[in-house]
């Protein structure tokens, strides 16, 4: 027998009989506790492991060449105030212009993020017990909220120098100036001035959550999403409420 097993037994024997009920109970609240803790880690483990899996996947998948500009979910499109920059331009004869203009955004988007998993890594790692709890029984996108509030800000300082030097990188900075100038020149037109590289930034990162919410909700409802013995001990809990 276990010396885990025996102590506790031993101290019933030299306990008078009329304390033996008290120890009774206080055995108990201890194996309680004890049970408690581990199920308290396996979540917390269970819940960085479904993240840290959930960023490796969408990021790798948005870093890929045309990883933005493909995918419908987070295509970037022009911001709002050069919506009329476009469909001028196209009527003008300089759809090509106007379609390099939007693949240099989302190739400036795919190079920021592929600054963001350290900054996800440390996230994920700051979870506590309580937090993990919270997540795991909360909404389909509880672990993605989350992300979002302990990330975004770091995150859009970290992006915004990328898409900067990157939009420089892949030429965008030219084209840009380049079709906002031709625009610009048009008559009879109000001119348009956008900070490209915030609505660059802010995009990419509504990119990054909208595809980490995918992989969760898919973890979430799919049995086969559950790659581990782990995640499927853990989100077996979140089936149960």
């Amino acid at each position: 027998m276990k010396t885990s097993r025996i102590l506790p037994l031993l101290l019933l024997f030299l306990v008078p009989l009329s304390g033996q009920a008290q120890l009774r109970g206080l055995l108990d609240q201890v194996k309680k506790e004890i049970i408690n803790t581990g199920g308290q880690a396996d979540i917390g483990a269970g819940l960085r492991e479904a993240l840290d899996q959930g960023v490796e996947k969408q990021v790798a998948k948005l870093t890929a060449p045309d990883g933005f500009l493909k995918n419908e979910l987070v295509r970037i499109a022009l911001p709002d105030e050069l919506q009329k920059v476009d469909r001028t331009l196209r009527k003008m004869g300089m759809g090509k212009l106007a379609d390099e203009g939007i693949r240099s955004l989302n190739r400036a988007a795919e190079e920021a993020v592929k600054e963001s998993t350290p900054i996800f890594s440390q996230a994920i790692k700051n979870i506590s017990f309580r937090d993990a709890k919270g997540i795991l029984m909360g909404n389909r996108d509880a672990a993605t909220q989350y992300l979002k509030k302990e990330t975004s800000a770091p995150l859009y300082d970290k992006f915004l120098p990328v898409v900067k030097s990157n939009i420089g990188k892949v030429g965008a900075d030219k084209i840009w100036e380049n079709l906002i100038n031709k625009y610009n020149a048009l008559p009879m037109v109000s001119r348009v001035n956008p900070d490209i590289n915030d609505h660059v930034t802010k995009k990419a990162l509504d990119g990054v959550f909208t595809m980490i919410a995918i992989e969760e909700k898919d973890i979430r409802t799919h049995l086969s999403a559950r790659t581990s013995p782990l995640l499927k001990k853990v989100f077996a809990i979140q089936d149960k409420k």
